[in-house]
């Protein structure tokens, strides 16, 4: 099967589920190769560089971002990614990936329009292919 996607980049400090979503990315093929990143500041770091001087193979097509986390959260990247990505040559599908049911934060994600969509964890191998597909 050939890789439909060259680049995904998941932002998430749980240890264990990134461990989990970069197996499950690795067994089914679904991505030639990922970026991992502990929270949005590092994530957001990585972006800004990338934007300032665009290498088209360094930018992800697909961003799995959670939404709690350390130093710079979910929302922190988003309000700022958002100033950012008119500089970007191609697409990203950004989905948000939370353990958090809270309808109030479905909603509020969804007002992004850069959000894709909303995944509550922990996302099954078939939900993960479903994600990967709509690419």
């Amino acid at each position: 099967m050939n890789h439909k996607i060259d680049l995904a980049c998941i932002i998430d400090d749980d240890k264990l589920y990134v461990k989990m979503l970069s197996r499950l990315l690795d067994i089914k093929k679904l991505c030639k190769e990922f970026l991992v990143f502990e929270n949005g500041s590092e994530a957001f770091t990585y972006f800004k560089d990338i934007f300032d001087q665009p290498e088209k193979e360094k930018i992800p097509q697909v961003i799995l971002l959670d939404l709690n986390m350390p130093v710079m959260d979910g929302w922190q990247f988003l309000e700022e990614f958002v100033k950012i990505k008119s500089k970007m040559e191609r697409p990203i599908t950004l989905y948000v990936v939370s353990s958090s049911i809270n309808p109030d934060d479905i909603q509020r994600a969804k007002e992004f329009e850069e959000v894709s969509d909303y995944w509550v964890k922990p996302i099954s191998l078939g939900e993960l292919e479903e994600m990967f597909e709509k690419v």
